[in-house]
């Protein structure tokens, strides 16, 4: 029987609203990490993930069953989250508060 092979990487850009230098050295290897968690959970495999305080680089292979737009728009939507949850507590600690990041849907299970 014949099969097919299908190999599917894709070199991902996107950047800070208004390219705002906001991805600072403290979190941006945990976006990074985050990023490529919600790659996987989105069936896919983070090959390689960097950038500067203001874009991101991401080298993924993708399934060939999911729509290239749709995960684009759930890793950008995950990912910006992410950030304005990290900013968020950022200003929060900065204010002489102490503040511990974790993810966006455990800060969800406790700001309910």
């Amino acid at each position: 029987m014949p099969q097919s092979y299908v190999n599917l990487i894709y070199h991902i850009v996107f950047s800070t609203k208004d390219r705002n230098p906001i991805i600072t050295e403290a979190c941006e290897s945990r976006l990074h990490e985050y990023i490529g968690g919600t790659i996987r959970g989105l069936g896919g495999i983070a090959l390689a993930i960097n950038g500067t305080e203001d874009h991101v680089h991401v080298l993924a292979k993708l399934r060939q069953d999911k729509a290239v737009s749709d995960v684009l728009r759930d890793l950008k939507a995950n990912a910006s989250g992410w950030m304005r949850t990290m900013s968020f507590l950022i200003r929060k600690s900065s204010r002489g508060r102490t503040a511990t990041a974790h993810s966006p849907s455990a800060h969800r299970r406790w700001t309910r």
